[in-house]
This record gives C-alpha cells, sequence and structure tokens, in this order.
C-alpha cells in the first residue's frame, strides 16, 4: 500500500461536528465512508420518495492535492438493500474545488428511504488524476472492434 494522501477538511457553518469526518471502515477498504450531515434545521433528515433525487450535505469542504482527484461512489449495501445509488457516479472532487461537498443521491427502489442525519452515504475514493492531450489526426489506427459500438463486441 502506498502512503496516505492528506486531504485538508474544513466544517461548513452549522454543521454538526460530531458526525465523523470520512473514514475508512475496514483496513482494506478503498473507499472512505462520508455521512450526511444535515443543517440544525433539516437534523431530522429527509425522506426520499421512489425516483426521487435530493442533494445531501456532508458539513464539509476539502482540500486535496494537485495530481489528484476524489471520486464520489455509492455504498454497495445501500444500493442492494433499498436501490439508493448516485446517479452521477463516480462523481469527480477537483483538486481546485473549495466548496461544500455534497452527495446527489437518488432512490432507484420501489419505497421511500429515509436518509437520517450521520448516516453513512457515499464512499470517498482518493485516486491519482493523468491528463491526456487531444488533438485532431487525419485518420485513427484501425482495430479489430473498428467503429463498432454498443453491444458490437457481441457480449449479451
Amino acid at each position: 500500500m502506498t502512503e496516505p494522501v492528506t486531504i485538508r477538511a474544513r466544517w461548513v457553518e452549522g454543521a454538526d461536528r460530531d458526525v465523523p469526518l470520512p473514514d475508512y471502515a475496514t483496513p482494506g477498504a478503498a473507499g472512505a465512508d462520508v455521512r450526511a450531515n444535515f443543517p440544525p434545521d433539516r437534523r431530522g433528515g429527509v425522506v426520499l420518495e421512489p425516483g426521487a433525487c435530493v442533494l445531501v450535505p456532508t458539513g464539509i469542504c476539502v482540500e486535496i492535492p494537485e495530481g489528484y482527484e476524489v471520486q464520489v461512489r455509492p455504498r454497495s449495501g445501500l444500493a442492494l438493500k433499498h436501490g439508493i445509488t448516485l446517479p452521477n457516479a463516480p462523481g469527480t472532487i477537483d483538486s481546485d474545488y473549495r466548496g461544500p461537498l455534497g452527495l446527489i443521491v437518488m432512490n432507484a427502489g420501489r419505497d421511500p428511504f429515509e436518509i437520517a442525519h450521520g448516516m453513512r452515504m457515499a464512499q470517498l475514493v482518493v485516486a491519482p488524476v493523468v491528463r491526456g492531450r487531444f488533438e485532431i489526426a487525419g485518420a485513427l489506427g484501425d482495430t479489430g472492434r473498428g467503429v463498432g459500438g454498443f453491444g458490437s463486441t457481441g457480449v449479451k
């Protein structure tokens, strides 16, 4: 395992500082669990109806070192048991963003789901960034697949 990358965090005004910062549930976890941290007037949480989306606050802003990103991913248990997911997964937090961290949460399940204050809602994965350089070319190299698109590999 490589050395940890330090992600500095700052509390958003009104955040509940008793809600833990993102943390890893096990020594082998790739993602740090991040929790819902509602402002004082919404500490009772929110009920997310089937098919609906909501922006869930985390109560923090982060400082990610240049050359890294933080990917926001769904928690598999919430997805399997309740249909709770992140519609833009994986979301990316860029190293130059300093605003509040919010989670776009969707209920793809059949039943209303209560998002409680302090609940673990997503995972944050710290990853290095490799930037590409895009340029126009007169032709592209040939491959066996060629221009075959969606479903063209024959995998059903």
